[in-house]
């Protein structure tokens, strides 16, 4: 396997918390989004709930998703 990633120049990737939250957060987006069209528009708040801890998240540098990776999934990694 790492011949073949050698020979066509393929590059690995690396899931840190960080990005593990971003795919879970912009899934989560577009889930709301999509039920909300679909089926109910209640399902808004969903990607208002996201918008609104995407901004907590950045304006105080916490983020209870990450603290959660960390403690329970990342435990042995530095």
């Amino acid at each position: 396997v790492h011949e073949y990633i050698l020979k066509y120049n393929i590059r690995t990737i690396e899931m840190t918390v960080e990005r593990i939250i971003r795919i879970f957060a912009g899934t989560l987006a577009l889930t709301g989004l999509t039920l909300g069209y679909t089926l109910n528009q209640n399902w808004y708040l969903l990607t208002a709930f996201v918008g609104v801890n995407l901004l907590q998240s950045g304006i105080t540098n916490w983020c209870l998703a990450e603290s959660i990776l960390r403690k329970y999934v990342f435990r042995n990694a530095q």
